[in-house]
């Protein structure tokens, strides 16, 4: 492939932020939209003093189980950085929700409880929120399918099986989704106006705060005729964004997936499917199997081991995630300050390995996306909104906690 197909221009990556401030505007107002804004009913304290959680995460391939322990506002997380799993196995067919709650239930087994406490479960699929922190399920994504659990509450399910094997047992189980643990994790500086939670590794995810008069949808009733005021968690669902401007090598790959029209996004920008797009340049050459933006990226950063023109196109994948990124924070963006227009200062909190990655010939993927998202706020005349890129050490973990504690 001589000519770039995936070189996006200014003016079209315009188009891709004003198309998703668009969608999740249609989002807040109604139900059953591409952008789906879920609401969050947790409300999390700005500010934890003392308490404890166990911590449950589960994400795309991997689980971690930690304790999470608040002493004068400070978190400390037992073990260091959770105990971790491969849970990859949950992505076979005959896999079934016994298998799931087996798996989950044996790391907690490992990790030191002298007392009851609460969960907080980061489950990264996509799930409504429940007036009392549970979630049911909606669909799997991930290339995750355990039929027999959608539709179902997650917490309450996996908190019944939890305690019929587990002493001292757990009191109760929040869930979120990981972009709005991240969300969650920022609050712990309160110097910004504003909040987003991003994820960018084997999918793709963002949440933020929105005003509760602003999301038509929720009607301003939760649970016994309280009023729902305030600021509410929104986790958007933006992997499933359709946006304008996907190439032909795009739709292909969408077809040869398991989920044919949806995601559509993700498949576009996330880890799980950088690989896929690049064989689909080269439908004649051989590959491995499982081949993910690790990988990709292993091509960008080792060019001598690799043919000219996979390092090539690798590259333009790289970069056009990475604008694609950078568009849809910034029709975020517009949303947010369309509701607020005082929001001056935005605390960005972003996971996911691919985000993090390094490209040791040229510009990291973070630097790609704030370098493109600051030349589109300009453009849209968002200009004197600035927006600061954290990394957190264990972001979801400490989010999630607040979720239990709130």
């Amino acid at each position: 492939m001589k000519k770039n197909i995936f070189q996006l221009k200014k003016k079209q990556l315009v188009d891709i932020a004003k198309d998703l401030q668009k969608k999740v505007e249609s989002g807040l107002e109604k139900d059953d939209t591409e952008i789906a804004c879920l609401p969050t009913f947790i409300n999390p304290k700005a500010e934890i003093k003392e308490g404890q959680s166990t911590v449950l995460d589960l994400g795309g391939t991997n689980y971690r189980v930690a304790v999470v322990d608040f002493k004068d506002g400070k978190a400390t997380i037992h073990p260091e950085n959770g105990w971790k799993k491969d849970l990859s196995v949950m992505k076979e067919e005959d896999f079934t929700e016994e298998d799931l709650f087996k798996e989950q239930n044996d790391p907690i087994k490992e990790i030191k409880r002298t007392k009851e406490m609460p969960i907080g479960y980061c489950f990264s699929y996509p799930a409504k929120s429940l007036p009392n922190g549970d979630a049911e399920l909606l669909y799997w994504t991930k290339d995750v399918n355990i039929e027999e659990m959608v539709g179902s509450k997650v917490g309450e399910r996996l908190l019944g099986y939890l305690n019929k094997e587990n002493k001292p047992k757990f009191t109760g189980i929040k869930v979120i989704n990981d972009t709005v643990a991240s969300l969650f994790a920022g609050l712990t500086d309160n110097s910004y106006d504003a909040y987003i939670g991003l994820i960018v590794g084997t999918g793709t995810n963002m949440a933020t705060f929105v005003p509760a008069e602003k999301i038509k949808k929720i009607k301003g009733e939760k649970g016994e005729g309280e009023k729902i005021t305030g600021l509410i968690p929104i986790n958007l669902e933006s992997g499933n964004f359709n946006p304008p401007h996907l190439t032909s090598i795009d739709e292909n790959v969408d077809a040869l997936s398991g989920s044919r029209g949806s995601q559509r996004f993700e498949k576009a920008v996330s880890g799980m499917y950088l690989g896929e797009i690049l064989k689909a340049v080269f439908p004649c050459d051989e590959f491995e199997a499982r081949f993910d933006a690790q990988k990709l990226t292993s091509i960008m950063n080792y060019p001598d081991r690799h043919k000219k023109k996979y390092v090539d196109v690798s590259r333009w994948i790289y970069k056009r995630s990475a604008q694609l990124v950078a568009a849809s924070l910034a029709g975020l963006v517009a949303v947010m300050v369309k509701h607020n227009k005082s929001i001056k200062k935005i605390r960005l909190v972003a996971e996911g390995s691919l985000f993090w990655s390094e490209y040791r010939k040229g510009k990291d993927y973070k630097d790609l996306v704030v370098e493109e998202l600051q030349a589109l706020l300009i453009e849209m005349n968002i200009k004197d909104v600035s927006v600061d890129v954290a990394q957190m050490d264990n972001a979801n973990l400490i989010g999630s906690a607040i979720a239990a504690l709130s």
